[in-house]
């Protein structure tokens, strides 16, 4: 427990961090549209529109996500959670200095391509708590994690908000130095969890290539690993699809600027830690992980249909309530089903091969997102997202069956 409550903690900080910066990103790159040779080209090919530029922004550090995840997942099966998770969060250091100095396009982007090789390192978080948890209890401690992260989104805007008092460098500058001090605890209190790390090759269990993993999925789409990480993948795209023109469509529609766009965050990361910190655990007992994934897709998708036809605040804070619980009940489920469906030595590369999907929906939805924004409508984005989450329920259909079964808890003496 208490490697886990070191891991919690490094996480908090470190998506803290993130959320200082990511909600300013749109504002920053509507000022300098229109200008630089990424401009210009970018124009010349029909994406010079905002919604087009932002969304290419996301789906950059989404590529070097999807590229780099099963990588960073079969290295810290070799070598060891710990120092891959040093890594990431060093390049998220460099990331943010580069946006504090983001005076053009090019560099903008350069700060998401940065950030986006150590966000590879997802999947490897998510393997340091499969290694420390038994397999029955790991979606609850999937939910603790991500409420300790959607702790940092609640309170990351607000000090981005608060950092831009400090001029256009504020929020970056201070989001590396709180990094850097992560840094500095990780490497104090955290711990090794992969017992395979380090060992000489003839003494661990053979990890097979990212490849091979990858094309396994894709070829034997109808076994329990190869549905969860597709499942995974595609609710992620519509998720993401849904935040990449999130701050656009509530400029327009309801007059959000870059100074009150943190507490909207703000809400949505307090609801978010609620959920995963006080009744995620409960309901996976109540319900088991398949039946809460598929509660979790239905509310996700009333939330992105209600973003869209909501006509006033009060009805949109209703509306983007369930958007994360609806996330709440399906990504910590899925990942904690995966992770006791694929071989114990093998946990960070499928991790990693799930952020890989995953990836690659990030991609897929941001740029369709920012395409039918511009050009078919503002609230179609979410309509489809929506329809799509919906249809993804029936991959889950029978998957029960080849779920090893919860082990019964000891009764009370």
């Amino acid at each position: 427990m208490g490697r886990l409550v070191v891991l919690m903690v490094t996480a908090f900080v470190d998506m803290m961090g993130n959320l200082i910066v990511f909600p300013l990103v749109p504002f920053y790159a509507q000022r300098v549209l229109g200008h630089g040779p990424l401009w210009t080209f970018l124009d010349s090919i029909g994406l010079g529109g905002e919604g087009a530029v932002v969304s290419l922004m996301v789906m950059m550090f989404s590529v070097t996500q999807l590229v780099s995840s099963p990588y960073w997942g079969r290295f810290s099966d070799r070598v060891g959670r710990r120092p891959t998770l040093m890594i990431a969060l060093a390049s998220s250091a460099a990331a943010f200095v580069v946006f504090a100095f983001s005076t053009s396009l090019e560099l903008l982007f350069l700060c998401r391509i940065v950030q986006g090789a150590g966000g590879g390192t997802v999947g490897v978080i998510q393997a340091y708590v499969a290694d420390a948890t038994k397999p029955e209890d790991r979606a609850k401690a999937l939910g603790w994690l991500s409420a300790a992260t959607n702790a940092g989104v609640a309170i990351g805007p607000a000090i981005g908000a608060w950092a831009m008092s400090m001029g256009a460098k504020g929020p970056g500058l201070v989001a590396a130095v709180i990094t850097a001090i992560n840094m500095a605890f990780a490497w104090r209190y955290l711990v090794e969890s992969n017992e395979f790390a380090g060992k000489h090759v003839n003494d661990r269990p053979k990890v097979q290539k990212p490849r091979d993993a990858v094309q396994r999925v894709v070829s034997h789409s109808g076994e329990s690993a190869s549905r969860l990480i597709w499942i995974y993948g595609i609710t992620m795209g519509s998720f993401q699809g849904m935040t990449t023109i999130l701050a656009l469509f509530l400029a327009w529609k309801f007059g959000v600027t870059e100074k009150t766009i943190g507490y909207f965050f703000a809400y949505v990361g307090i609801i978010s830690f609620v959920t995963r910190a006080v009744f995620l655990g409960k309901l996976v007992d109540t319900f088991g992980e398949p039946k809460l994934s598929r509660i979790g897709m239905v509310f996700l998708a009333a939330g992105l249909a209600g973003m869209a036809i909501a006509p006033n605040v009060p009805l949109l804070a209703v509306a983007v309530a369930f958007v994360p619980l609806g996330a709440a009940f399906t990504f910590p489920c899925v990942t904690g089903l995966l992770s006791r469906v694929v071989p114990a030595h093998e946990r960070g590369l499928y991790m990693g091969v799930q952020q890989t999907f995953g990836g690659v929906g990030r991609v897929l939805g941001p740029l369709y997102a920012g395409f039918a924004y511009d050009h078919l409508g503002r609230g179609v984005p979410f309509y489809t997202g929506a329809l799509i989450v919906l249809a993804t329920i029936s991959l889950t259909v029978g998957i029960e069956k080849n779920i090893p079964p919860r082990q019964p808890k000891p009764a009370a003496a």
